[in-house]
């Protein structure tokens, strides 16, 4: 007898006989059992590999053998996009079984909401921060809407916890929890993580039960059932040339790093006669259905995206995957190779396109890491704070005032597994009592008149997500909207009358803004134009920098390497021969000095702070070098050392500026010293500084 035998007899006969499906995949099966027994469970599968199938249908069994009814399963994503996708496949399995899933997130309209409040369905396809909205809203009774939930479904769940969405879910979940009484089976999916069993637990937070992670055998590491070229290119005009020539008559995805560059991209293709379509999330809606439907329907043609198409939208059978550049980790390189190579006969496929020799060196790295088994643990960020002032606040929306003790009961497993001590928590409530974000009415807290004036615009919508709002501009050709653009992209002309912008791959020039209403109406020019965003860009994490290092100092080859990447890479070496083992070097030149530390962000992030702060010196943190903005004259690169080792053993040596501590959202509700103890364990890497300052220093003079 095997597992699959265990469904509930009409599902198998509709996996068979309605889908055609012949046998499960082996991992599928592997779920089944403890999902049917309730474990909580993390599957990690390659992307369209079936995990969406291996959680749902033992859920769909259990449905039926245990005759659930009304909503009882809850699948979150976490981009509409994905959600959209998803619906129509959902909507058939739950057909199949005769039950129902249903949409709901801030495009559904209210009457289709209010269709599903009336007749809840089994399955709700939804976001965490729609889901928050079901709590705080006076439209949605939410103690009788989801009192029969017992399931939760997570896809993508890598996309949440590695930042503070997957925290602000964690807590979301236990809510739902109280409100229903019970504990809910958690299952999450995903296609690459380096910490399987570490994700696991974090999914499980602070409630009971058992939990397991169920990891199929990967077995083409090491390129063996992949095609991966690393070419060097130059620039990003010569990499469309490069597009517009190769691979003709086929399917072609290409990924960058910005919404800015892949609007250039697109542009730059346009130009060259290639059929292109681009989508990003700054586009609207309507604007991305309609690039990712042409380009499903269509061959011959290329789809430029950013990270957006990193996650299981379909957007039909690919043949070819092409990189600007490199994605930031060796996860993010296996996701998106993962869109190709689904046709029977066909190969996983990868071309990346450096532009510059940092990223050229970054793609090479990474290609190495993967070719040796690595993946990146998933870390969440650290003590998240800000997201516990977020939910008390979000608690009393939806009670109508919480206890200034009772909120323990509602999201003390999510304190527990943040790391979070009670002792701050409290401190935390005294302060935004203090500062009239909270009033505390015999020991019940709601808001306080600066929590209101701060906090209520929108009727509290703010404090509903951990995504910040950026200051965009809504863009409209006639009633059309083409999507939004951050208002430094109306620089090119005075008042930003007739500047010239990009967006969906196309030039329009403005013809007229609302400042007050952030809207900006256009016209289709042909002239060049462009638009800007506000973003972090690419950050090397220190195992990649440090791969880096090894591979400038090897006199080694890759097969996965094109002749112009060989050169290359050979002149870098040549360039930075002075490189030695176990020495920083500090570069001297006409123009100003760099410090080669290969630590990451981070750690170089930790290196300029106490430069500035102890010794006044002006530097600008990379991910493989400081770079000094003024000559370090009169002081040696061993005196700039020997300094900083004292300093960073000094206690109070770091101390957050306004600038750091204002990009948490929330900080506001936080005491001073618990914002700046974040900021210092979220940005600065001091155990990979102190081992930079551990190094002997060596100058080389350019």
């Amino acid at each position: 007898m095997s597992d699959f035998d265990l469904l509930h007899p009409a599902l198998q006969h509709h996996i068979v006989n309605s889908l055609g499906w012949t046998e499960l995949r082996p991992f599928q099966e592997a779920v089944i059992r403890p999902i049917l027994d309730g474990r909580h469970m993390l599957v990690v599968a390659p992307t369209a590999g079936g995990k969406t199938e291996a959680a749902l249908f033992p859920i769909l069994s259990r449905m039926l053998h245990e005759d659930w009814r009304r909503l009882s399963l809850l699948y979150i994503c976490p981009i509409k996009a994905l959600l959209n996708n998803l619906d129509i496949r959902l909507n058939r399995y739950f057909g199949l079984i005769g039950r129902r899933s249903a949409l709901w997130h801030g495009d559904i309209s209210p009457t289709v909401r209010k269709h599903i409040l009336r007749d809840p369905p089994d399955c709700l396809l939804t976001t965490p921060e729609s889901l928050v909205v079901m709590l705080t809203s006076r439209n949605v009774d939410h103690r009788t809407f989801l009192a029969d939930v017992k399931v939760v479904i997570i896809d993508e769940i890598h996309a949440f916890a590695g930042d503070d969405r997957g925290w602000h879910l964690l807590a979301v979940l236990e809510r739902v929890s109280k409100i229903v009484g019970r504990a809910i089976q958690r299952i999450g999916l995903s296609a690459t993580v380096g910490n399987p069993d570490g994700l696991a637990r974090w999914l499980r937070g602070g409630g009971m039960g058992a939990y397991e992670a169920q990891q199929p055998i990967e077995t083409d590491r090491g390129g063996l059932s992949a095609d991966v070229t690393v070419d060097f290119v130059g620039s990003l005009d010569n990499a469309a040339i490069v597009i517009s020539r190769l691979h003709r008559g086929e399917k072609r995805l290409v990924f960058t790093d910005s919404r800015a560059k892949a609007e250039r991209l697109g542009a730059e293709l346009r130009r060259l006669d290639v059929a292109v379509f681009v989508t990003h999330s700054s586009l609207s809606q309507d604007q991305r259905r309609q690039a990712e439907q042409a380009f499903s329907e269509r061959n011959n043609c290329v789809i430029v995206a950013t990270s957006v198409l990193e996650l299981g939208i379909d957007v039909g059978d690919l043949d070819q995957a092409i990189q600007i550049d490199a994605p930031a980790t060796v996860s993010g390189f296996l996701q998106r190779m993962g869109r190709t190579g689904r046709r029977p006969g066909t190969r996983r496929n990868y071309l990346f396109l450096a532009t510059s020799d940092e990223s050229l060196l970054h793609a090479c790295a990474l290609t190495r890491l993967w070719e040796a088994g690595y993946v990146e643990p998933l870390t969440p960020p650290p003590i998240p704070y800000h997201v516990f002032a977020q939910q008390l606040m979000a608690l009393a929306l939806q009670e109508g005032g919480i206890g200034e003790r009772a909120w323990k009961d509602w999201i003390s497993g999510f304190c527990h597994t943040a790391g979070l001590v009670a002792e701050s928590l409290a401190e935390i409530v005294a302060f935004m009592v203090a500062e009239d974000l909270l009033w505390n009415d015999e020991g019940v807290l709601w808001f306080g008149r600066k929590g209101e004036e701060t906090f209520g615009y929108r009727h509290f919508m703010e404090i509903l997500s951990m995504v910040a709002d950026d200051p965009l501009f809504t863009v409209l050709h006639g009633r059309e909207e083409l999507g939004v653009i951050h208002p430094l992209s109306f620089t090119s002309a005075k008042g930003g009358d007739d500047a010239v912008i990009l967006l969906a791959g196309r030039s329009w020039a403005v013809r007229h803004i609302d400042w007050n209403r952030k809207i900006a109406w256009v016209e289709a020019v042909s002239q060049k134009g462009r638009s800007q965003w506000i973003g972090s860009g690419i950050s090397m994490r220190f195992e990649i920098c440090q791969a880096i290092r090894d591979l400038i100092q090897s006199d080694d080859a890759s097969p996965l390497w094109s002749r112009r990447t060989a050169g290359k890479i050979a002149e870098i070496r040549e360039t930075m021969s002075w490189l030695e083992p176990r020495k920083t070097p500090f570069e001297i030149a006409p123009h100003g000095t760099r410090w080669w530390t290969f630590a990451g962000d981070r750690a170089n992030r930790a290196l300029c702070r106490l430069l500035n702060d102890t010794m006044g010196i002006n530097a600008q943190p990379g991910s493989l070098a400081v770079s000094f903005r003024d000559r370090i004259g009169g002081v040696t690169p061993a005196d700039i050392v020997e300094n900083l080792q004292h300093a960073i053993e000094s206690s109070g040596a770091f101390q957050a500026d306004d600038a750091l501590l204002d990009g948490l959202k929330f900080s506001r509700c936080l005491p001073r010293s618990i914002g700046e103890r974040m900021v210092m364990d979220r940005l600065f890497d001091l155990e990979t500084a102190r081992e930079v300052l551990s190094l002997e220093t060596h100058s080389v003079i350019a």
